[in-house]
């Protein structure tokens, strides 16, 4: 069963959800650009974490959520109604196909999105909807944020290394046919310095233009503890940093 989980200034309650809270999901709502912005779209919200670390680094923007598996939207509206920012935040119970087609568009789009494409689904049906593709395909996450971007609007995602080249590649060949999603940053995730990255922060922009890639690559631990990148990014949130 996921544990609770407590912020500088909220808390989530992920006993009900198919994921944990985890450091994947924390790196990606510190590091995704949401200052500037006016609307905000978690996709596949699960707690409402994202969604809720969008509020605090924010202060005017409006945040709406989605969650197609029931137990997890119960979660997020309850962790969202808990959270000091609760005017702001708006969670539906839904695909994303079918929210689509209220034609809202936003200025930033922010996903952890499921990243197991192949090998036995597990077998807690939440677990396997926050976990595994066949619930949404990555190639269906690109074309509906190409349609739900507004022009020179932002989306982030955080994936596994390999899951998370892929995807790149998959935007290429989009961006072959005609689309505007272009990869704009990207951030390479170690834990350790030793080791090989294992995690990729993805953003793409909306435009017709080639937006000039910026790369960088981030430590976790640096041996003597979290590294002071690390501690930097996400000091805002974690109780003790």
């Amino acid at each position: 069963m996921a544990k609770d989980f407590t912020f500088k200034q909220f808390h989530i309650n992920a006993a009900q959800c198919g994921m944990p809270v985890s450091t994947d999901a924390i790196l990606l709502g510190a590091w995704a650009k949401v200052e500037s912005v006016k609307t905000i779209l978690d996709i596949g919200c699960g707690t409402g974490l994202l969604a809720i670390m969008c509020a605090q680094r924010n202060s005017t923007a409006y945040i709406s959520a989605i969650e197609i598996e029931e137990k997890a939207f119960n979660a997020a509206v309850n962790n969202c109604q808990s959270s000091p920012w609760s005017p702001r935040l708006s969670v539906s119970h839904c695909s994303l196909q079918t929210f689509t087609k209220g034609n809202n568009t936003f200025d930033t789009i922010i996903c952890n999105p499921p990243y197991f494409n192949s090998g036995e689904e597990s077998k807690t049906t939440q677990r396997a909807v926050a976990r595994h593709t066949s619930m949404l395909s990555h190639q269906t996450l690109i074309t509906y944020c190409q349609q739900l971007l507004n022009n020179e609007g932002v989306a982030s995602f955080v994936l596994p290394k390999q899951e998370g080249l892929a995807f790149i590649n998959l935007l290429e060949n989009e961006s072959n046919k005609g689309a505007y999603l272009q990869l704009s940053r990207l951030t390479y995730v170690k834990t350790t310095i030793n080791k090989s990255a294992t995690r990729v922060l993805i953003e793409l922009t909306k435009s017709t233009l080639l937006p000039v890639l910026k790369t960088s690559e981030l430590t976790i631990h640096d041996g003597q503890g979290y590294s002071s990148d690390f501690i930097e990014l996400t000091k805002d949130f974690y109780l003790k940093m």
